[in-house]
Order: C-alpha cells, then structure tokens, then sequence
C-alpha cells in the first residue's frame, strides 16, 4: 500500500477496506507503514487496525497499550483483540496471540474479557487446564455474566467434566431462563452424551425464543439426525444455508423435497440439476447414493466436484456431467450434496441408493493388487487421523476428538495374521516415519493422488480401520468391510448406542465410552482383528 504524501485528517472508508484486506491476507507491515500518516488516537478505527499490526508483527507492549486504551471505551462489548485472533486463527497463528494476551492482561488485570478470550484460544491449541484456569478466573470477575459462564461450561465439556458442564449451565439458567444461548448449549452437550430427547427439549425452548437464530436451528438439526429423525432433521438441516460458507447460488432456484405426486415439483424429465460440493469429502462421498435416483425421475444431473473425486464420480450410476473446477455452469435447479437426503425425504429414496453406489476403476484395481500383501494374513488399511484444518476453530477442535497417533495403534503390532497397511494422507502421515517399535508397515500412500486411486486400493484390503473421516464413507459406498474407531462424542450420522449404521451396512462402529479415552477402542479392535485374521487364515487353508 501507498504511503498518502500528506496526512490526512482522517482516513475515508475506501482506504480502510483496502488496509484491513492487506491485513486478511498477512500483510501487516506494509499496512503498517500505510498507517504512518495517520497520528495515534486519530480514530478508533485506525488504532484498532494499528493494534492489530503492531501485534502481528512482534511489536507486542505497543499493540496491549493500544489494545487497552480501545477496550476501556467500550467496557461492555466484545474486547477488540478479538479482531486480532479472528485474523490470526485463518492464518494458523494461534501461538502468536498469547503473548499479547499476556501483556494486555498485566495492564489491565481485571478485564474478565480477556480472560476469556486467553481461555478460549488455550483450548485450541489443546491447553485444556491453562484455558480452565483462565475461564475460571474470569467467572470469578464476573459471576454473573452469561458469556463467561458458558465459555467455562463449554470447556470443561470438552476435557470431559460434563456434569460440571451441565451443572454450571443448569444453575446459569436460574438466573437467566431465557437466555438462548444457555439453553443451546445444554442441547448440545446433552446430544453429545447420547440423552437426545433431553437435548431436543432444550433446543425447542431456544428456538421458541429465537426462532430465526441459524446456528441454533443448525444445532438442533444435528440432535434430531442423531436421533434418528431424519424427515425432520433434513428440513431443519437447510438452516445452515444461512450461514456463511455454504452454497452462492440463488435460493429461488434451490431443488424443492421431491414427492410420490406427479406436480412440477415431481417431474425432473429434462431438468438440468446442478449439484455441488459444500463441505468435507465425506459428506460428498455419503450423498453420491442420490445421484442414481435422481436421474431416474428423468433428471440431467450435473456434480461439480473437486479434482480428486472427479474419476470416482464419472463412474456413479446416473452422473450425466462431472465438472472439475470452471465456473458456474447453466441449470435449472441446484443443490448442494448435504441438501440431497432432504430432496428424498419424503420418497421410497429417503436413503438413497443401495451400497454399493461407488465403483472402483477395473484397471485400477488390478495394478493397485500389486501393492497388497498376497498371502494369508488379513490385510487392515489404517487411517488414524483426519483433516486437522487449524485455520478454523470447529473443526479444528473436532479433529482433536476423533484423531490419533499412531502409537495408539501400536498394540497392533503384537497381533499375528495381520498386514498393516497404510491409507493415511495429510499431517498425520507423519507419525508412520518411524511407526512404533515393532510395527510393520507398509505404506502405498506415494501411489495414492485422488479418491480415485484409494477407492481401488480398498478393493485388495480385507477391512479398512479409521476414525471418522471420508475414507469410512469411501470403503463403506463401495461395500468394503469397515470397523469404525468413533469417539465419544460423535457425529450424528453414527447414532448413539448402536455399533452399526443405516448407511452402510458393511460398518462396524467401536466407539468411547469416555471422552478421548481410546484404550478400552483399541483392545476392542485388537479382538475382532484377531477374529478376522484366524477366519481368513482357515478359509484360505480350506481353498488349498
């Protein structure tokens, strides 16, 4: 950015935008320098973008200074470091926010504010106690603020303490009854335990107070496809199209719930669907089931799709065109994958095609053969972590919960029959260079580049162990054997209590019985392998 060649008295809106979208995209010290012109206490928004820069780039004492001086104009509103960590998060800088914490909590010591924000970002950097710590201290500064208390409740949900949690919570509501968020966040560590109509309870009180509140309705959605409700957890569902980050596409010319009738909104014949990626590549993967059912109500179905699952999908029954990238192609209707189960809903589809719905590539699968052990023991595909995607914070935090080490899996290694094998992509991957003592593992990762080459990998694996990520939804559209490793708190699409799944029938789910606790998981998983291996070893044995 440019320097202005005189100072200006104070800056135009146009010259903000410009600075803070520097500042988005990292470039701190030349937005800095842009600032010099402009005099401390010019405004309140160039101090605040001047914070923010100084902190960014080390200059720590001046940025608090600054920092401060904004916060105590504004006693009661969000302190303006948040600005800060919401530009440092997508930057995976979460470490550099501590020490500016630290400093503007030794200048103004009784701000509970930033005690909660110091709280909030130890958790996610998996500082469980410090951020308690925190959190607690600043219900000790403000025993009645509803913010605070639901922040230290949330927390101590995630290490585990649920009942504290829902204690904390139960008596917040004594003096605050209505407070939505209170009532929402009960819901969902209720969800999370499994008391599900308990949760949904709780969520219906929110909503009746605020009845257009997204997340909340989001929330409530995910308790009711937990419980299995599913004609009514899909509409609830659509309320995440409020939020950002989802589909651009116009909402007039969003697919309508399909029927039994024969109206316009049942006849597709010639109808151009545009269906397109929204989420993960496991939700992409659960939803191709749809695909075939669509194109026989006479629909042009159009996927539009990441790179990686572009061959996969060229393979769907009923995929007319397969897009990679591009832009927005013509269509009459469009539809994100997740909004695919509420299109079906309300017909004999409601969950989709019959597995198996992927096809594996023949060529594929005959050159990927080669890359298996061929003899008798069992081999087990491993995948132990998942996306960690530090530059979010819910799913950064989730990602926490349902991955592992590697050396977690290492009592596998003293199991006989067994060939472990490697499916695992992306940071985790790290952990099998070197595995656990005594763990041999084979790693044909280098050879695996799309969801393509991996769907035909799993055709020559006896079974595929995984946490929840998309290779469970890979192997389990294909109709490959699959055990499941889930946590505690799992996702709703695995139910609760059960060790099976509606979706795919091939699915064997082993799950926590306690938060993050993944011993009692492994010592399960170590007894069915042991079972599959001596059955293949005899059936191979009654072959010859």
């Amino acid at each position: 950015m440019t320097v202005h060649a005189q100072a200006p008295t104070r800056p135009d809106q146009t010259f903000l935008r410009r600075a803070w979208a520097e500042a988005k995209l990292g470039h701190y010290s030349a937005t800095l320098q842009a600032l010099t012109p402009y005099q401390p206490n010019n405004t309140d928004q160039i101090d605040l973008l001047r914070a923010t820069c100084l902190a960014a780039t080390g200059r720590i004492k001046e940025a608090a200074s600054l920092f401060c001086a904004l916060a105590s104009k504004a006693p009661t509103e969000q302190h303006p470091l948040h600005m800060l960590a919401d530009l440092l998060i997508p930057q995976e800088r979460r470490h550099d926010l501590l020490p500016v914490c630290r400093a503007a909590l030794k200048l103004t010591p009784q701000d509970a504010r930033l005690y909660d924000l110091l709280g909030d970002i130890l958790l996610q950097l998996g500082q469980y106690d410090a951020g308690i710590e925190n959190l607690r201290h600043s219900v000790t500064l403000r025993p009645d603020n509803s913010t605070s208390l639901n922040l230290l409740a949330m927390a101590l949900y995630e290490r585990g303490k649920s009942d504290e949690a829902l204690a904390l919570l139960n008596n917040t509501l004594t003096t605050t009854p209505d407070h939505a968020g209170t009532l929402s966040n009960i819901g969902c560590i209720l969800s999370g335990l499994g008391r599900l109509q308990e949760a949904l309870t709780f969520y219906n009180k929110a909503i009746h107070l605020y009845p257009d509140h997204a997340q909340i309705r989001l929330n409530h959605s995910i308790a009711l496809l937990k419980a299995g409700r599913y004609a009514q957890g899909w509409r609830e569902h659509e309320w995440r199209l409020q939020l950002p980050g989802h589909t651009s596409l116009p909402p007039t010319t969003l697919m309508p719930t399909l029927s039994h009738s024969t109206g316009p909104q049942a006849n597709l014949h010639g109808k151009r669907i545009l269906i397109t990626q929204e989420e993960g590549l496991g939700d992409t993967l659960m939803y191709l089931r749809y695909i075939e059912p669509l194109a026989q109500r006479g629909a042009i179905t159009h996927l539009w799709v990441p790179q990686t699952l572009g061959a996969l999908c060229r393979r769907v029954r009923g995929a007319a065109f397969v897009q990679v990238g591009g832009s927005v192609p013509e269509f009459d209707w469009h539809c994100p994958f997740i909004s695919l189960p509420r299109v079906f809903s309300a017909t004999s589809y409601g969950m989709g095609a019959a597995v198996p719905y992927l096809k594996a590539s023949a060529r594929k699968v005959k050159a990927f053969a080669k890359l298996v052990p061929q003899n008798d023991k069992l081999n087990v595909g491993l995948v132990w972590g998942g996306a960690p995607r530090p530059n979010t914070v819910g799913p950064h935090m989730t990602d926490r919960k349902r991955s592992m080490p590697l050396a977690t899996l290492a009592p596998l290694a003293k199991l006989a029959g067994l060939n472990l094998i490697s499916l695992q992509k992306g940071p985790y991957a790290h952990d099998s260079a070197p595995p656990p003592a005594g763990m041999t593992l084979l790693d044909p990762t280098p050879h695996l580049h799309t969801l393509d080459d991996t769907a035909a990998l799993l055709m020559s694996i006896d079974v595929l162990v995984s946490v929840d990520t998309s290779c469970v939804h890979l192997a389990g559209g294909l109709g490959r054997p699959v055990i499941l490793l889930d946590r505690f708190d799992n996702c709703w699409r695995w139910l609760h209590g059960t060790p099976n799944s509606p979706w795919y029938p091939t699915l064997r789910i082993i799950r926590q019985t306690e938060p993050r606790q993944w011993g009692p998981v492994i010592a399960q998983l170590c007894q069915a392998l042991t079972a599959m291996a001596h059955h293949k070893k005899d059936r191979t044995r009654t072959a010859s």
